[in-house]
């Protein structure tokens, strides 16, 4: 009987789960964890059409080794460097920056690195103001709620499509009032330019797309020059790509994605993000959705 007891309590081990990971494989994209001027230098002069990217300020944030500047900017130099050299023709370099800040002095990264792309022979066709109204709130000065984009392009030839990135006109029912084109509406029915300041959200806690990464791009942010400076079909390159916001709003419009960093776990986020956006499970800011004004009580 007791050993009838023992029997019937025997416990049967369970199978243990095995936890299986995706491919980090796509296709349209080459996504690895690497220096940068070791993953652009096996790449074909004159391939990528868009070369977008954040690089690190120089702050000492936890995926950087804060540096003097003169060392900070040499660095910068080389990627650059790297950067022309993979430029296509018709293509567009844009460096997105904010401010290296030392003993509370600020130092305009635009300002530093413009010479060496203008060296390089680059034309600044935009200095793009990207406004957000979240950040630092700070005591000794005003907060600071804007970076800028340097737009660089090799010549005067070179691709830009305004069309799908136009926004929604202020005054779309305005009309010519004198000519021969009197009493008809004056504006394009597609919108009108989206000038060169541009009030997008920036990538807090409450954001939809917020990742592990603690400075991320938006997605609406590189669709818009995806779209206006890059066909379907053509090469998009960050070499600072973090948790890939480049590289989904490349994938999105049928482009080809390229970038690296050097954390393996910002890669491997990267990597479920495009994932996640094959699947249609990924979620994303739209790119002109209009910025949340809690004081519109109309919603308008």
């Amino acid at each position: 009987m007791a050993a009838s007891s023992k029997a019937n309590k025997v416990i049967r081990q369970q199978p243990k789960l095995t936890v299986v990971s995706r491919l980090q494989r796509d296709a349209d994209a080459q996504i690895a964890c690497q220096d940068n001027l070791k993953f652009m230098r096996k790449l074909d002069d004159e391939s990528m059409h868009l070369i977008v990217t954040s690089p690190p300020y120089n702050l000492g944030k936890e995926y950087e080794e804060k540096r003097s500047l003169d060392i900070y900017v040499e660095e910068q130099m080389a990627c650059i460097a790297e950067a022309v050299r993979l430029l296509h023709p018709r293509g567009s370099i844009c460096w997105q920056v904010g401010n290296h800040v030392h003993k509370g002095e600020i130092f305009p990264l635009d300002i530093l690195l413009y010479p060496i792309f203008k060296k390089s022979g680059l034309q600044l066709r935009n200095r793009i103001v990207w406004t957000f109204g979240h950040g630092l709130h700070c005591q000794n000065r005003f907060s600071g709620r804007h970076e800028t984009i340097l737009w660089f392009t090799k010549s005067d030839d070179y691709t830009f499509n305004l069309d799908p990135v136009r926004v929604p006109s202020k005054y779309p029912e305005k009309k010519h009032f004198k000519g021969p084109k009197k009493g008809t509406i004056s504006s394009n029915p597609l919108g009108k330019n989206p000038a060169d300041v541009w009030d997008i959200p920036n990538v807090k806690s409450n954001h939809v797309e917020k990742s592990d990464h603690p400075c991320q791009f938006p997605v609406g942010l590189v669709e818009r020059l995806v779209l206006a400076l890059t066909n379907k079909g053509d090469s998009v390159l960050d070499p600072y790509i973090g948790v890939g916001s480049s590289a989904i709003a490349a994938l999105k419009h049928e482009r080809n994605a390229f970038g690296c960093d050097l954390d393996k776990d910002y890669i491997a986020t990267a990597w479920e993000r495009i994932h996640a956006l094959r699947a249609g499970t990924l979620r994303t800011r739209p790119m002109n959705k209009p910025v949340y004004d809690p004081g519109n009580k109309s919603g308008e």
